[in-house]
């Protein structure tokens, strides 16, 4: 069983940035993609970005694409989220998830643990 433990997250006006951090523990962390999704008050949750195994692909939802850089550090088991151009819409807990094998997804299914969330708020 993986362990996730998030860290960043806080109030910031819009147009601000925030960086997120998810560490990870339990089994070999370079051999599995990572993931971020996120679920906002009233709303299911989402996917935000994912990256696989070596870092080499990165997936964005597209209203975050451009915003938000997805990347991992294997030497520290450790996976961020740097968020930028915050906008009162990114508004959410966000939630890290360790994929089920090496190849990153935007499918929730695909992530068979997860981090118990850090919540987000962006003030206009």
């Amino acid at each position: 069983q993986v362990q996730l433990v998030e860290s960043g997250g806080g109030l910031v006006q819009a147009g601000g940035s925030l960086r997120l951090s998810c560490a990870a523990s339990g089994r070999p962390f370079s051999l599995y993609a990572m993931g971020w999704f996120r679920q906002a008050p009233g709303k299911e949750r989402e996917f935000v970005a994912a990256i696989n195994f070596s870092g080499s692909t990165t997936y964005y939802a597209e209203s975050v694409k451009g915003r938000f850089t997805i990347s991992r550090d294997d030497a520290a088991n450790t996976v961020f989220l740097q968020m930028s151009g915050l906008k009162f819409e990114d508004t959410a807990v966000y939630y890290c998830a360790a994929g089920d094998r090496a190849r990153a997804s935007t499918a929730a299914e695909d992530f068979g643990s997860w981090g118990q969330g850090t919540q987000v708020a962006i003030s206009t």
